[in-house]
């Protein structure tokens, strides 16, 4: 992972500029590469910064914290809770469906790669970036979780208005630093089968972004 030719957006590019100089960083670049040459590591080398390069900075509406990509073959495509165009969906990405239609009371479009939702403002972004074929959390501690911080915090400093919708403890956890002044925080369970029942289903976080954003008279999100 070359800074020199990130394929990164150049908003976030520069707003994010500071990170790539920092030690943390360092190491972060020399272990992707490592593992990205001498392991089967996921999502492709392409769509490592996809939910940046789909959403610009002043673009973003609403920011959905994922924790790191999914580790089954075909699955992670660099957009949380997302996967591939045709690829089985996943129990939590299910469960997200479900409750938009019971929120919005509606159908929705079941395609997982949920590329449409970024387009449209919605900063579909993992604390972790990437993942070792097969074994969950195993990129986690390597300075991902750093990186993915000073993006949050960025957007809470340098916007207004954004929504984020924070699902499960972690989420929660890497949400502390958001101004709650600024934005409309959405707390929630985590929408896994595990847990999605005590607190996701029935959030209604969807009309509740939605409703935020007209009232500030933007567009709302086609979900």
């Amino acid at each position: 992972m070359n800074t020199d030719s990130i394929q990164l957006e150049q908003s976030w590019k520069q707003k994010l500029s500071s990170e790539f100089g920092r030690e943390y960083f360092k190491a972060l670049r020399s272990f992707v590469h490592n593992e990205y040459a001498n392991k089967n590591v996921f999502p492709h080398p392409r769509d490592m910064f996809r939910a940046f390069n789909l959403c610009p900075f002043d673009d973003v509406k609403v920011v959905i914290l994922g924790q790191d990509p999914y580790h089954g073959p075909g699955q992670a495509n660099g957009l949380c809770f997302a996967v591939n165009e045709g690829t089985a969906l996943p129990p939590s990405l299910q469960n997200i469906f479900k409750e938009i239609e019971s929120d919005l009371g509606h159908s929705v479009e079941k395609n997982g790669d949920l590329e449409r939702w970024a387009r449209q403002g919605v900063l579909l972004l993992n604390a972790t970036l990437t993942v070792r074929a097969r074994e969950a959390g195993s990129h986690q501690g390597r300075g991902w979780e750093e990186f993915t911080n000073a993006v949050v915090r960025v957007l809470s400093e340098e916007r207004e208005g954004v929504v984020f919708m924070l699902w499960g403890r972690y989420a929660k956890d890497k949400g502390k630093d958001i101004d709650w002044g600024k934005h409309l925080v959405l707390e929630a369970a985590h929408p896994s089968p595990f847990s999605a029942h005590s607190g996701f289903f029935g959030c209604k976080h969807f009309s509740r972004a939605n409703e935020y954003l007209k009232n500030r008279g933007e567009e709302p999100i086609q979900w």
